[in-house]
């Protein structure tokens, strides 16, 4: 649950600064300061020394007024990174000659974007031209995360903002209804093993699915389903597809209850319950389940390494002035 005191939120806020820049000087002395990927942990020290903490009081002020936002940073990430690599394509508008990849059936529920431009808009003000918008919803993101109680990790800034977004292309995104032996395959394809896949599940601590997400469930007899929860499930989809059901008991605080609720065959989308069912991912869920801890790192590392997808550099990309169009 997010604090509301003003004393409690300076508080909070000034921590939280405190350590980012203790987890990034960590980084540097460590020798990881320079990715070959031409990324850096302090790629904006001399350019924008401030960038960091606006977007962090950006995504602060915005969690208290709505902490269901947190959800949607986490997830507008995943679905920017998984399409096109992490360059911001997924916030580009449609015109009328091209259908972006917002448009896409995949990405129409996907939340925040208020929030990015409120980021970009000081951004902006303080230093024109700099920071990229494909940075603030990395940034964002790992905010949301340490805000709703998960743990923090340092990522390496310097994305360029791609020139290409297109809806055919968000087929990468892998659909609620896939399996585990699909999901496998899907994140293999992108560099991931089968624990990272299974720890990047774990962002569903935070958040809603839809009815039209998993209502496919319900047709038929579905053995990893546990009977009371069909009859949730049933419930919930009694009222339309658009009817929203938390994946877990507490939606906008970053946990392992996720995981806790697979083992009780709780999941609410096929591609949840289908990493306990799976005996390939059981044994990490039930790991991730047990300790709380291990979960954590996993994420973190596993959330460092999606950030750095195809990231665009020098010609490749451009530093957007509007995060909605191209320069």
């Amino acid at each position: 649950m997010l604090m509301r005191s003003p004393n409690l939120v300076k508080m909070v806020g000034a921590n939280f600064l405190c350590v980012v820049l203790l987890v990034e000087i960590i980084v540097v002395m460590s020798g990881h300061s320079y990715g070959a990927n031409g990324l850096s942990m302090n790629y904006y020290l001399t350019s924008c020394p401030f960038a960091e903490q606006i977007v962090r009081n950006t995504v602060f002020r915005a969690l208290q007024a709505d902490p269901t936002l947190a959800a949607g940073l986490v997830r507008m990430h995943f679905h920017d990174c998984f399409v096109e690599g992490c360059d911001g394509s997924v916030l580009i508008d449609s015109t009328n000659d091209n259908t972006a990849e917002k448009d896409s059936l995949a990405n129409l529920s996907l939340r925040g974007y208020e929030v990015i431009d409120a980021a970009k808009e000081e951004l902006e003000r303080m230093c024109p031209g700099v920071v990229s918008c494909a940075d603030i919803v990395a940034m964002a993101a790992r905010d949301s995360v340490f805000l709703a109680g998960g743990p923090l990790y340092g990522i390496q800034k310097g994305r360029k903002d791609g020139r290409r977004s297109k809806v055919e292309d968000t087929f990468n995104l892998p659909p609620p209804t896939l399996n585990a032996s699909q999901l496998i395959t899907k994140f293999r394809q992108h560099g991931f093993s089968a624990e990272e896949m299974v720890a990047l599940s774990g962002a569903h601590t935070l958040g809603v699915a839809r009815c039209r997400s998993f209502k496919n469930r319900l047709s038929g007899v579905d053995p990893t389903l546990d009977k009371d929860f069909a009859k949730t499930l049933s419930e919930t989809c009694s009222s339309g597809d658009d009817v929203e059901l938390a994946f877990d008991t507490t939606r906008n605080s970053f946990d392992n209850l996720y995981f806790n609720a697979l083992q009780r065959k709780a999941g609410v989308l096929t591609s949840d319950q289908t990493l306990y069912a799976d005996t390939r991912t059981r044994g990490i869920v039930n790991g991730f389940a047990l300790n709380q801890a291990t979960f954590f790192r996993r994420f973190q590392w596993a959330m460092v390494k999606m950030g750095t997808l195809d990231v665009k550099q020098g010609s490749r990309g451009e530093v957007r002035r509007n995060c909605h169009k191209f320069n």
